[in-house]
């Protein structure tokens, strides 16, 4: 007899979304207090910055590759399978199983990590030496276990969404966030930027424990029958680690662009690292709230109703084609705000203390060419959430090897000799990185949907409804460089306040107009949220 089907929340779709994006939206929003504060206290242009967020890629490799494709590409579909048709003991047996293989392998990375540190600084930032490096290697070492824990606590995400609780596998950084908030707060003020930085690495540890820490309890409850076992002998642990294999060097190619960029962008001169990471943390607020709010929600719920024949494949499109029509509302307006009003969006959150005007500009260059291939990496994150619910690994992998193939040789054309045969200072060559990945983002996404465009039918967007967004958020930018234009000077937040606000308005208010039926949608959402 089966186990009865778990009663976790049953929200899919639009509504799964809502959570997923709540969720990241208050993670994100403290991760941009914690980016405005280390700016305040480390600035742009200075070696211990370059250190600290070169540091941080290298084990943050771990949960980027654990946290955002390999479990949820492999795991989530088969476990998500098994809720669906009420076997929850055995999906309770596989995930303990899971954890346990997870658990080792990560330890092993961990320790692997931590003695292999110097070789790593060496390929990663070949541009740092001497004092810099030295302190980039002692900051790597400390946040390797805080790398791991984030890595086990992508097995919490892929519980936790199989279940529908959303909201707090996604809010769950907000912990982390506060933590080094809290250390910078607490040591910032005295603490010389050599010894801060070190101090900071600590507190991102102790976040990383605590943000796996509160998810436990919960997934304890969701997953009763939940034990830890080496357990190889399943035909779904092993299907899981047949599937695990090609996300995983998916995922690793496709975290392996990000660091060929970081690579380069270490040859650029001081302050490139940083700018490159500052610009980052804006670029991923939308991908992350948007397409990644889309997909986590749709992966189980596809996963669930996927299967060979002609009416699942169906209901898979139209969930494909919805997905990406809300994706596309969000993220067609935040790239043309990064591209048209970036000095704005930049000075609100980081112009403090020793990051100032000038260090704004550079940023914005780096996030206007982030904005070439942001509505891309967006939609091309759902194509790949289908892929994995079709169990298909092999394909988005292979996709994924030929973007990192074209972003490392249009990244370093665009870094180094474009700019320097145009005389361009050495901060161009970062925008010249963000734009070429922008680039090789837009083949990937267009190959993705071509090849399950054979599989399944028809999908993507229609020609008439993306004209539409993109005259909306044009005509909306217009207004914001105008009303930029006539300002006083003013404090950079209560400038974004009065211009953003207005190019918001007009994108709204454009796509009411033009009957866009995200637009009455988000309108009746607000109305429901204000009314409860």
């Amino acid at each position: 007899m089966t186990s009865p089907p778990s009663r976790g929340p049953r929200v899919g779709g639009a509504g799964g979304a809502v959570f997923v994006a709540a969720g990241i939206l208050l993670s994100r929003i403290t991760g941009l207090i914690r980016q405005r504060v280390f700016s305040h206290y480390f600035g742009l242009r200075n070696d211990a910055a370059d250190a600290f967020t070169a540091a941080f890629r290298i084990p943050n490799f771990l949960q980027n590759l654990f946290g955002e494709g390999a479990l949820s590409g492999s795991f989530i579909p088969v476990y998500a399978a098994l809720l669906a048709r009420g076997d929850r003991r055995e999906a309770d047996r596989v995930a303990g199983a899971v954890a346990a293989l997870l658990a080792l392998i990560v330890s092993v990375l961990v320790l692997v990590g931590v003695v292999a540190t110097p070789l790593l600084i060496a390929a990663i930032a070949p541009g740092f030496h001497g004092e810099k490096r030295d302190l980039t290697i002692r900051i790597v070492r400390v946040l390797f276990p805080g790398a791991g824990l984030f890595a086990v606590s992508a097995w919490c995400l892929g519980v936790l969404n199989s279940h529908r609780r959303f909201l707090l596998s996604y809010a769950s950084g907000v912990v982390w966030n506060v933590a080094m908030i809290a250390t910078l707060i607490a040591f910032g003020p005295g603490a010389a930027l050599p010894r801060l930085a070190l101090i900071l690495a600590w507190g991102s540890v102790l976040g990383a424990a605590l943000q796996f820490a509160v998810q436990l309890p919960v997934v304890f409850r969701v997953a009763p029958d939940l034990q830890l076992s080496l357990d190889t002998t399943s035909d779904h642990v092993r299907t899981i680690g047949k599937n695990f294999l090609p996300v995983f060097v998916s995922r690793g190619v496709v975290q392996l662009s990000a660091y060929v960029d970081a690579l380069i962008a270490s040859l650029l001169g001081t302050g490139a690292v940083t700018g490159l990471q500052n610009a980052s943390t804006l670029y991923t607020l939308p991908v992350s709230l948007f397409g990644m709010s889309v997909s986590a929600a749709e992966l189980p719920a596809m996963s669930a109703v996927a299967d060979a024949d002609a009416a699942a494949l169906e209901a898979v499109r139209q969930r494909l084609n919805s997905g990406l029509r809300r994706i596309a509302y969000f993220v067609v307006p935040s790239a043309v705000a990064f591209l048209a009003l970036g000095d704005v969006v930049v000075g609100a959150l980081f112009q403090t203390g020793r990051f100032s005007r000038a260090d704004s500009i550079d940023v914005w260059r780096i996030l206007a060419g982030s904005a070439v291939g942001l509505l891309a990496s967006t939609l091309g994150r759902l194509y790949s959430s289908t892929y994995y619910a079709l169990r298909d690994t092999r394909t988005p992998l292979r996709y994924a090897i030929l973007r990192v193939v074209l972003t490392t040789v249009l990244g370093y054309i665009c870094a180094l000799p474009i700019p320097r045969a145009l005389g361009l200072p050495s901060m161009w060559g970062a925008a010249g990185l963000t734009a070429s990945a922008g680039v090789a983002g837009w083949v990937e996404m267009l190959m993705l949907r071509s090849t399950l465009n054979a599989r399944i039918g028809h999908t993507g967007l229609p020609a008439r409804y993306v004209a539409e967004l993109w005259t909306s958020a044009g005509a909306g930018s217009l207004v914001g460089w105008l009303i930029k234009l006539a300002l006083p000077p003013m404090h950079p937040i209560a400038v974004a306040v009065v211009v953003l606000g207005a190019y918001g308005l007009v994108f709204l208010g454009a796509t009411i107009v033009l009957r866009v039926p995200e637009a009455r949608a988000l309108l009746a959402r607000v109305r429901f949220i204000w009314q409860a």
